[in-house]
């Protein structure tokens, strides 16, 4: 039987390129996304997948997912902890609403936490692994990114706090990207020449790294944050 992954948020960008590179890899896909439209345009596109239309923050929606995820492939190996509101920035905090943060918070963190708990039995049977999508924004801000920072730095917590606890049936790591160009974005040589690897980031940068996270070979790496942007957060940067 196919080893399978379950991604959130697994419909579009970084999500549809970890979906596309572990089906190449030969693994069976399930996709987990909020967006009904996007689901059904990415499983046309990833060989043998299925999916579940998931709002990651409700707890039955999420248990629906996994449950029909077993069913169609009777097994997790994988769960990648994708899904997200992918813009940083908010209300200057004084003017931040709490509605605003708890819709990040919950959807960014509590939806990992959600889905790692819901896929738990199965990712244990077969010493299975996590991987959760963080950002550099958990170790670096701009002005008016503190509830997208703080989910991001949660997961951080929540990933070493995870591996421990799920240890040694169940490794969890998690990758904090740079700036990954999966929307199709006009892009710069001045872009490209400010990453000290020389480019901005593609989609098959993150999954590969995913997908090595999976394998038996990381077998000896828990509790890890992995970050991958080109080298954009050791660069001094000074205004000149």
């Amino acid at each position: 039987m196919q080893e399978c992954v379950l991604i959130t948020g697994g419909a579009q960008g970084i999500g549809l390129a970890c979906a596309l590179y572990f089906a190449e890899k030969g693994w069976s896909v399930f996709i987990a996304d909020i967006n009904e439209n996007a689901c059904i345009s990415a499983s046309d596109r990833v060989r043998g997948s299925a999916f579940a239309v998931t709002d990651v923050a409700d707890e039955d929606s999420v248990r629906s997912a996994v449950e029909k995820c077993s069913g169609r492939f009777g097994r997790i190996d994988a769960l990648i902890n994708n899904a997200g509101i992918a813009s940083p920035y908010a209300a200057p905090l004084d003017k931040l609403s709490l509605e605003h943060w708890n819709r990040i918070i919950s959807v960014n963190l509590t939806g990992a936490f959600l889905m790692t708990k819901h896929c738990v039995p199965f990712l244990r049977k077969n010493c299975g692994s996590v991987i959760n999508m963080a950002s550099t924004r958990a170790l670096q801000s701009e002005k008016n990114s503190e509830s997208y920072a703080a989910s991001k730095g949660g997961l951080l917590a929540f990933t070493h706090a995870a591996a421990v606890s799920l240890g040694p049936e169940i490794r969890v790591n998690s990758i904090s990207p740079g700036w990954i160009n999966v929307s199709g974005w006009d892009t710069t040589e001045a872009d490209h020449a400010q990453h000290p690897a020389g480019r901005v980031g593609k989609g098959e940068d993150i999954a590969s790294l995913a997908y090595y996270l999976a394998s038996k070979e990381a077998e000896f790496i828990t509790g890890q944050n992995f970050t991958a942007d080109g080298g954009m957060t050791v660069k001094m940067i000074y205004e000149d």
